[in-house]
């Protein structure tokens, strides 16, 4: 299983898409988006992919868009970073027993990778989670993210159908908590409101501190 690298160019639609915004946006990250935070952690947070003025610009997850602005303030709430805000890699934030990830590393038109993409990219993610100590919680933003957890596992979806603040328990002591996406779609609509992101970290910081 190839490791996963920021000289990845599997998805040729992605690899094409990144080298056209790397001409309009010189001062971009522009490249597949790795993982960020704890080496070890006991919290796993997966994704969609990088934001076209979020991380694709930064090079960290979340980090520069709307969406990243409730996740990191609350990370810092519960515990899990030492400052509320993230806007470049450079700002010394760090992760507390956490890491971040997505599932897509690399920015899709319009927001939306295709299933080439996302089955590609899987392997990454199964490292990642094979990287896990036992007794860790995998935190799916989004359907697409709780999905490619799901592959990762070589599980069956049916079985572990995504809903949001569901808490599912998987093989080797895992477990998996989903939770709308924070877009700033789902905040606007009040699809997702702060209180409802709210109550899942709180349950993922009390699953982590048991564990």
């Amino acid at each position: 299983m190839p490791k996963f690298s920021t000289k990845c160019r599997q998805c040729s639609r992605l690899a094409d898409f990144l080298a056209q915004v790397k001409q309009d946006f010189p001062d971009y990250y522009a490249k597949p988006v790795p993982a960020f935070g704890d080496n070890d952690p006991h919290l796993l947070i997966v994704g969609l992919a990088p934001g076209l003025h979020g991380a694709n610009r930064t090079g960290r997850p979340f980090t520069g868009d709307h969406a990243g602005i409730l996740l990191y303030q609350t990370l810092h709430k519960y515990g899990f970073s030492n400052a509320p805000v993230s806007e470049s890699f450079r700002d010394g934030l760090q992760l507390l027993n956490c890491r971040i990830t997505n599932a897509v590393k690399c920015l899709p038109p319009q927001n939306k990778p295709i299933g080439s993409e996302v089955q590609n990219c899987n392997s990454y993610l199964n490292d990642e989670i094979q990287q896990l100590e036992q007794g860790s919680m995998i935190l799916a933003l989004g359907t697409l993210a709780h999905n490619a957890v799901i592959r990762a596992m070589a599980l069956k979806q049916k079985d572990y159908p995504f809903g949001h603040e569901r808490l599912h328990s998987l093989p080797m002591g895992y477990a998996l908590l989903d939770s709308y996406h924070c877009s700033r779609y789902n905040t606007q609509t009040k699809r997702l409101t702060e209180d409802m992101f709210h109550q899942v970290f709180a349950k993922a910081r009390q699953w982590v501190d048991a564990h």
